[in-house]
């Protein structure tokens, strides 16, 4: 007999052990984990499983807690936004053995085999959106959601970003790559920054999620001080001139070959510019969708979100940032998210309500394209 058949067979002889619906995809949504989100990601996985049809899905709820312990939680939804479902879990581990493809789950000091159809990542920052997990799916072998190991990875890190959009020759702001050891040669390293740049500048950690660790410096001291602040996230820092202009978003959505950009949002930061606790913690940062902006102009956006989407080879979805600067109107890339927020004040979601697309549909079509791009559909 084949040796594929046989590890089907077993793969569905195990999911009738365990009870597991045979006519349903079984998604192992998977939460939490160790990076500065992981508070956001609780809130998001509630959202998409409480979104999740019963009728298709049967989930699997994943957690990490921030110390790297994964557990398998079955029990309210309400628990995992607030914490709580740590009390709950059963300890488990994604196999990376490809005959496997499941979970592995101790009970009672037995370890069970629990097969998944597919994985859905909604781990924020790093170890989730970085290609550390995702790198885990491939040598499981096992379909995930969103976008793969190289697209992750270089998308996280806004230094290699910025090398791809040059390449691709999308306009972007002027910046400096700096490395942690330059902070040792303090004096050159500010001088470099300040004569290409100026100020205002933005200093960020290269490898961080949702505005962590970023700094708008306005003199020197600020300078220094922030530099030494992104220092503390990533080895790697990237220090950029500030645009005054609109900040813009738009989602993408589809692989490589039929990506489709949604309409663009509009972001008005309550402080000076849209960090973590003025995305998350201040009530008075606001979006706006569909933004008030000339139809030219959003075409513009939406064709450029695609081609960087396209640029990182990218899958599944992305949120991509733009400026439009106050006195020219130029559109500038700032950064892509390859694993955007699903919370209620997210914008990836938020901008495809706006085209008519429900987060129940969005989710569909989220798996739908995970099963495409791994021929399974």
């Amino acid at each position: 007999m084949n040796i594929i058949v046989i590890m089907y067979m077993h793969f569905y002889l195990h999911k009738r052990k365990e009870g597991i619906p045979l006519n349903k995809l079984t998604v192992a949504v998977i939460f939490g984990g160790q990076s500065s989100e992981h508070e956001v990601s609780r809130v998001s996985a509630s959202s998409i499983i409480s979104n999740l049809d019963p009728e298709k899905y049967y989930v699997i709820p994943v957690g990490i807690t921030k110390d790297g312990k994964w557990m398998i939680y079955n029990g309210p939804v309400d628990n995992i936004k607030n914490g709580e479902w740590e009390k709950f879990g059963t300890p488990a581990i994604l196999s990376p053995d490809a005959s496997q493809k499941g979970l592995l789950k101790t009970v009672g000091g037995k370890v069970k085999l629990i097969p998944i159809d597919l994985a859905f990542p909604v781990l924020h920052g790093k170890y989730g959106e970085d290609g550390t997990i995702q790198g885990l799916f491939e040598l499981a072998q096992i379909p995930y959601v969103g976008n793969g190991v190289l697209a992750s990875s270089v998308s996280m890190d806004k230094a290699f970003t910025k090398i791809i959009a040059k390449n691709a020759r999308i306009t972007q702001a002027k910046y400096v790559e700096l490395r942690s050891e330059d902070l040792r040669r303090i004096k050159s390293a500010v001088s470099r920054i300040e004569k290409k740049l100026g100020y205002p500048c933005f200093v960020k950690p290269a490898n961080a999620g949702s505005s962590v660790g970023i700094t708008k410096a306005h003199n020197r001291d600020e300078l220094i001080s922030g530099l030494h602040l992104a220092a503390q996230h990533d080895s790697k820092i990237v220090v950029e001139e500030a645009i005054v202009g609109r900040e813009i978003e738009c989602a993408v959505l589809g692989n490589r070959d039929k990506a489709e950009a949604s309409c663009v949002g509009e972001i008005f930061a309550a402080a000076e510019f849209y960090d973590y606790d003025a995305k998350y913690n201040n009530s008075d940062s606001k979006t706006v969708v569909p933004a008030d902006i000339s139809k030219e102009k959003s075409d513009e956006i939406r064709k450029t979100a695609v081609k960087v989407f396209k640029a990182v080879d990218g899958s599944g979805l992305a949120r991509v940032d733009f400026f439009v600067e106050k006195d020219t109107e130029r559109v500038i890339f700032n950064e892509l998210n390859t694993l955007p927020g699903f919370t209620p004040i997210s914008m990836y979601s938020m901008l495809w309500a706006a085209c008519g697309k429900s987060m129940g549909e969005l989710i569909d079509d989220l798996i739908d394209l995970a099963l495409e791009r791994f021929s399974l559909k």
